[in-house]
């Protein structure tokens, strides 16, 4: 026929895009070929979007990928059955702008697409998806969940079940991001009606399933409960394990709606990886912790080669920031500094990867500076934070910490008093996690104990230990218990500091928490001393000096990598130099 030139261009243009590596410019050559025989206005709109994606997606050339793509869009308005075209190029070139930093030019070329394009379901959901995604990139979380809100209630209207779920997950998920806890509810619990009912597509509906129960995990973890999220995330890890076995058969859905998949099975399964590192660490399980973390970021290592996804460095950076907290905990100091600075060079490849971990990475700091016993540092990289975060519960748990240090300064009253007042645990707490409460009445007794006043002192623990037994807080039983068998052994009542300094022995040990194991071991050596029981005194002291070893030489290793320099960094984006120069800089640091 009379368009067997534009099929054989067509032809050859696909032939050099697929070519392995791509031939773009021979591509392009064809494409253009097209244009001066001045096709009708359906094939010419079509050769612009090609052109501008080829360009956009293979080449650095901005410009003539935008002006291909405005072409594309400002087509005829009336090509019937061609439609996609101009969505396709609207979502194309509103990406492209966002890259440009011209997000106000994207917004009301989606809005316009989204307009047009009720009769095409497909790009209808996938325009506001784009839009929703845009506003949340720009902070602005109502919008974002307004627009999610319409595409729930289109999917709807077009019988798409599995979509409309889609679009209620997302503005769940956007909900739990502004703590709105009151509307997160009631949409959970249609949500997860919608995920029971959906009779589709094995994968998709098992993939749903997963999303919800991210969002059920991580809402508990975020409350502090420990204990209370076990049966969901057992739910969530036999659900990956379903997913794993199943084939991803390209059925193709019979309704354009269900055209949309959540995540790749590989990222939902090193999202389940790091729920289950987020809960094994805030309940004190620190071996397993560690082996998630290797696992996960073994399998992000294998991913980041094929696929440049920024979400797998946002993954790779929070798996970081929990393990480097077990870190600490477990007595790796100088591990701890270089996976800090991996954190750092992560960042440096991303500015909205700083912006969104600044305050987290300055709060590391922080405890790492509490851990060498910096504390001037500890003190201004904990203000430093405050200053970046606006997440309440960081907040809290940075001020918890930032009293811990003026509590050891012991010279700090002023400021301690107006701390411990934001974060009093009797009343008005500011935030609704279980843990940050239990840790702030710790924090309470522990300023007690070093005022002398013990029976105060006791009150709280008693508390944080009530607290901390009812959700699993192992390292805050830990610490109160230890810290109660100091009290008891202080006012000479050795037999009720023994019952409380064994057992926080074992759960140190279990977990296993450094500075509670080295706390305890002293305790029961004075404790054996006092009671005159030389034996186990002996075996006591032995322990101590082993702790005191090992925690001593990791403190000299620490401090003397070139990392340790990153104390001092309280402004701006990572500094560059203190980066160590030959040392292991892919997140396998880890296993080495």
């Amino acid at each position: 026929g009379g368009f067997s030139w534009y099929l054989a261009l067509l032809g050859l243009a696909e032939h050099f895009r697929t070519s392995s590596p791509p031939k773009v410019r021979l591509c392009v050559h064809c494409l253009q070929a097209v244009l001066p025989r001045k096709p009708p206005a359906r094939m010419e709109a079509r050769t612009h979007l090609q052109l501008g994606s080829v360009l956009y997606h293979h080449t650095r050339n901005g410009d003539q990928a935008r002006g291909h793509l405005e072409k594309a869009v400002s087509g005829p308005q009336e090509i019937p059955q061609f439609e996609d075209v101009k969505f396709e190029a609207a979502s194309l070139l509103s990406e492209l702008y966002c890259q440009e930093n011209s997000v106000d030019a994207a917004k009301p070329l989606l809005r316009k697409a989204i307009q047009i394009s009720q009769q095409t379901p497909y790009w209808h959901c996938r325009l506001l998806f784009q839009l929703a995604q845009l506003h949340t990139l720009e902070k602005d979380l109502v919008s974002a969940c307004d627009l999610l809100g319409v595409g729930a209630e289109y999917a709807r209207v077009v019988g798409s079940e599995y979509t409309r779920a889609l679009f209620l997950l997302s503005k769940g998920m956007l909900l739990l991001m502004e703590r709105k806890l009151q509307e997160v509810h009631p949409l959970l619990t249609l949500c997860g009606q919608i995920v029971e009912n959906w009779q589709g597509n094995p994968i998709q509906k098992e993939s749903l399933r997963v999303f919800f129960l991210v969002l059920q995990v991580t809402h508990y973890l975020d409350a502090g409960q420990v204990k209370s999220v076990k049966p969901c995330l057992k739910q969530l890890q036999q659900c990956i394990q379903t997913i794993s076995t199943l084939h991803d058969d390209e059925i193709l859905p019979s309704n354009p709606a269900d055209l949309f998949h959540w995540l790749p099975k590989e990222h939902m399964c090193v999202l389940v990886y790091l729920v289950t590192v987020m809960h094994s660490m805030q309940a004190g399980y620190l071996e397993k912790a560690q082996k998630y973390t290797d696992k996960a970021l073994m399998q992000l290592e294998k991913l980041k080669m094929l696929d440049c996804s920024p979400i797998l460095s946002s993954f790779q950076v929070i798996l970081l920031e929990h393990i480097i907290m077990c870190r600490l905990v477990t007595g790796h100091k100088a591990t701890a500094l270089q996976e800090i600075s991996q954190v750092c060079q992560l960042c440096q490849q991303s500015p909205r990867l700083f912006s969104n971990h600044a305050a987290q990475l300055h709060t590391l700091l922080g405890l790492y500076c509490i851990s060498v016993n910096c504390m001037d540092n500890a003190e201004a990289q904990f203000t430093t934070a405050l200053r970046l975060t606006t997440h309440q519960e960081l907040w809290a748990f940075i001020v918890t910490n930032l009293a811990s240090v003026y509590i050891r300064e012991g010279n700090r009253h002023q400021e301690l008093y107006s701390l411990l007042e934001r974060i009093n645990p009797d009343h008005n707490f500011p935030v609704s996690s279980h843990c940050l409460r239990a840790a702030a009445f710790y924090i309470r007794g522990l300023f007690s104990f070093f005022q002398g006043r013990y029976n105060e002192a006791k009150r709280f623990l008693r508390e944080t230990l009530k607290m901390s037994n009812a959700e699993d807080l192992n390292r805050l039983t830990a610490c109160s218990l230890v810290l109660l068998g100091h009290i008891f052994y202080v006012l000479g009542n050795h037999r009720e500091s023994n019952n409380m300094v064994v057992p926080a022995m074992q759960l140190a040990s279990k977990i296993p928490d450094m500075s509670v194991q080295l706390w305890s071991s002293a305790l029961l050596r004075d404790l054996n001393k006092a009671c005159g029981n030389a034996m186990d005194a002996h075996e006591a002291a032995q322990m101590h000096q082993n702790f005191s070893q090992q925690l001593l030489q990791d403190h000299i290793e620490a401090c003397s990598l070139p990392e340790h320099n990153l104390i001092t960094w309280t402004d701006g984006p990572p500094p560059v130099q203190f980066q160590a120069q030959n040392g292991p800089t892919t997140s396998l640091a880890s296993l080495l």
